[in-house]
């Protein structure tokens, strides 16, 4: 991400980024608390849940470093999720 095309983006325009990234899959994002959020990706054409993640850090504006970190953060968990055999046939 280009760190140089933005200096501070409020949550919901943060989310609108990382929509953009995760893209194909689906990506919502809520707060949970004044500063942590719950981050799901989805299959777009199910509906159907892929990963949630509940407590990543956030604030209500965040630079492109915090927005960085979230998506390594997702991208990690995505990288580490394993799902059940039953899943795995599905694919």
């Amino acid at each position: 991400m280009n760190q140089g095309s933005f200096s501070k983006v409020t949550f919901p325009n943060a989310c609108q980024l990382m929509r953009w990234h995760f893209h194909p899959m689906g990506f919502e994002a809520t707060m949970d608390a004044p500063g942590s959020m719950v981050a799901r990706l989805f299959d777009r054409a199910s509906g159907e849940t892929m990963i949630a993640i509940a407590g990543i850090p956030c604030a209500t504006v965040m630079n492109a470093a915090d927005v960085e970190r979230i998506i390594e953060a997702v991208e990690d968990e995505l990288e580490a999720f394993n799902p059940p055999e039953a899943l795995k046939n599905y694919a």
